[in-house]
């Protein structure tokens, strides 16, 4: 097992998303969501990785600016998914975010990634819910 480290790099974001998906990819509840819908994992890891990066790195001048509307895609898969999106299943891709940065990570910016998940998901869930 790693030892925990702080986020300091792509690198180490790169590390958590890629970890992150793993489980989800293998979750009964969550990877129904995702695994139809996602054609091209790496590059998904890719571009979460930029989301994060430019996230919890807002004051760094990066290689890679996220260039997205996060809510738009949430919002397209409930759709698609006949609306049986529910606060489960944001309270299971947060457990499992969190889970994933308490393995690995530790720290400032650690502490922010779940502050900032915590926050994204019940924005998303709530416009989610109001979109209907």
């Amino acid at each position: 097992m790693r030892a925990k480290k702080t986020i300091e790099t792509r690198e180490d974001i790169h590390f958590l998303v890629s970890t992150f998906y793993d489980k989800v990819r293998k979750d009964s509840f969550l990877g129904p969501f995702f695994n139809p819908i996602i054609t091209d994992w790496d590059a998904h890891i890719n571009h979460l990785t930029t989301f994060w990066e430019s996230s919890l790195f807002m004051t760094r001048k990066l290689e890679h600016k996220y260039q997205g509307n996060p809510l738009d895609v949430h919002v397209r898969v409930d759709h698609e998914t006949k609306h049986v999106i529910t606060e489960k299943h944001f309270g299971a891709w947060l457990n499992l975010w969190l889970e994933t940065i308490n393995a690995h990570f530790e720290g400032e910016v650690a502490e922010n990634a779940k502050h900032r998940a915590r926050k994204m998901s019940s924005f998303l869930y709530l416009n989610i819910f109001q979109s209907r």
